[in-house]
């Protein structure tokens, strides 16, 4: 007889699954922080233990540093690691409380002028190494990659904190004035725009963002095609993104839910699925976006990757085991 009171084991995924395939790749290959969201998503983990590995990347001035994001190496804390902190924060529902001032303290210290953030940040030793596409300068520019995700982040978990009131002004401007953006440009604004306080106005400019996207063929809505449009000259590529880059339907609209949704008809985004699918490769990984400067940091980044393709597939009603 079955002891009461026992935990339920954790669900098995059928075999070769998509699910299956990427679990043997994860426990075969990821840091302990992706294992441990592996299991929160997939096999009804905790929430505890995925803090906890989180807790090691974080530093005593409320940002996150050590390589969370694998292309930025060296312990200091930087914004992309910190906004990527929030993400897993925010994946488990614990984005809020006293963890969450430490961060928006950290995020005041290291804002620019406007009350943005920067690409990397103020206090880099030139020593730790980064990748090419983030380069460590003097004069730091307000950036809307690294600013309108965690704007978008803290609005959706309802934090309020005085440095949300500036960042949030400059993320409504910089969406307004994105006139011939980059695809990375995109996905930022619409992480901004899907929780942003005012509704109406957010709708309004992700329909214009929609008819950019379109117009200016920033998504790939041909799978069998290359990218539609390559970057040009007078329309530059976002730092940390490779212009051979393409974007699908799904890369702008992670989940049905989003604004980035009503761009796509259903069968653009059935075909972007499709494509997101046949992706798992045969170690059951899916492959890292770009070129990254060592081997050790692709071996990384595909964790991540592979559980955010499981995510969004599964987001979008296909089943993943």
């Amino acid at each position: 007889m079955a002891e009461t009171g026992a935990s339920p084991l954790p669900p098995t995924p059928t075999a070769r699954s998509p699910l299956f395939r990427a679990e043997h790749f994860v426990w075969l290959t990821a840091r302990v922080l992706e294992q441990r969201l592996f299991a929160y998503h997939f096999l009804n983990g905790g929430a505890d233990p995925v803090e906890t590995a989180l807790d090691a990347y974080r530093n005593e001035d409320g940002g996150y540093g050590h390589a969370l994001e694998p292309d930025l190496r060296g312990p200091v804390s930087r914004p992309p690691h910190t906004g990527h902190a929030l993400n897993v924060l925010d994946a488990i529902g614990r984005c809020g409380g006293q963890r969450v001032e430490r961060v928006c303290r950290y995020l005041t210290s290291v804002s620019t002028a406007d009350g943005a953030l920067p690409p990397v940040g103020p206090d880099d030793p030139r020593g730790y190494p980064t990748a090419p596409s983030v380069p460590v300068v003097d004069d730091l520019p307000s950036d809307l990659l690294a600013t309108a995700p965690v704007v978008g982040l803290l609005h959706h978990n309802e934090v309020w904190h005085a440095w949300l009131f500036r960042a949030t002004d400059f993320c409504w401007r910089a969406v307004e004035s994105l006139e011939r953006p980059h695809p990375g440009e995109i996905t930022a604004a619409v992480a901004f725009l899907d929780a942003a306080p005012d509704r109406p106005r957010a709708k309004a400019l992700a329909d214009r963002l929609g008819r950019l996207v379109r117009e200016q063929r920033l998504a790939t809505l041909d799978a069998d095609r290359p990218a539609d449009r390559p970057a040009t000259p007078d329309q530059p590529v976002a730092s940390g993104h490779d212009p051979a880059e393409r974007h699908l339907p799904h890369d702008f609209a992670r989940t049905p839910h989003s604004l980035a949704r009503a761009w796509f008809t259903d069968t653009e985004m059935a075909r972007s699925l499709d494509l997101l699918a046949a992706q798992q490769q045969e170690d059951g990984g899916w492959p890292a976006r770009r070129p990254r400067r060592a081997p050790g940091i692709t071996l990384e980044a595909r964790p991540l990757v592979t559980i955010e393709a499981l995510r969004t597939l599964r987001a979008h009603g296909r089943h993943v085991g």
